[in-house]
């Protein structure tokens, strides 16, 4: 299992949404790294929800990726703000996962909070500039995020 970072600002939809809807495809994504690691995705990888453009920012909860490989439909609607003039479903150009609602932390893990407590070589949130909307997380340091958001890391399902 990998462990992820995905960003989602929550007014667009936040945490609260996917714990409504149970499940969601991760939909909008235009930034070819973040699109490269959302391919590198499998089945079980888990995936901390970082709500963006908002105070604070931080880290709020945990999901898990149910399917791969998926290809983004808003890329071929004209109406999406997601809408790709360059792609065809003969050729997309962007692919997505669906993710479901896991666990949400004890309290949200602002942004302030984790750069006190890991370094910006260690997760890339915390990057002065990083702005990726989906980004790997190491092992070591998801269960340090776990531990920090009042979870269990060795229970499994964390």
């Amino acid at each position: 299992m990998n462990y992820w970072l995905m960003k989602s600002e929550p007014t667009v939809y936040g945490l609260d949404d996917l714990e409504r809807d149970q499940q969601t495809l991760w939909d909008g994504v235009r930034n070819y790294q973040a699109r490269n690691y959302l391919r590198q995705m499998a089945v079980g990888d888990r995936a901390f929800f970082y709500h963006s453009n908002t105070k604070p920012p931080g880290i709020v909860g945990l999901m898990t990726i149910t399917a791969v490989g998926i290809v983004d439909p808003t890329q071929f609607d004209p109406s999406s703000d997601y809408y790709d003039p360059k792609a065809s479903p003969d050729a997309p150009r962007w692919q997505t996962v669906t993710v479901t609602f896991g666990q949400r932390f004890d309290h949200c893990l602002t942004l302030d909070q984790l750069k006190a407590t890991i370094s910006p070589d260690e997760l890339g949130v915390v990057r002065r500039g990083n702005r990726l909307s989906v980004m790997p997380v190491t092992i070591a340091i998801a269960h340090r995020l776990l531990v920090l958001g009042g979870l269990n890391p060795s229970i499994p399902g964390t």
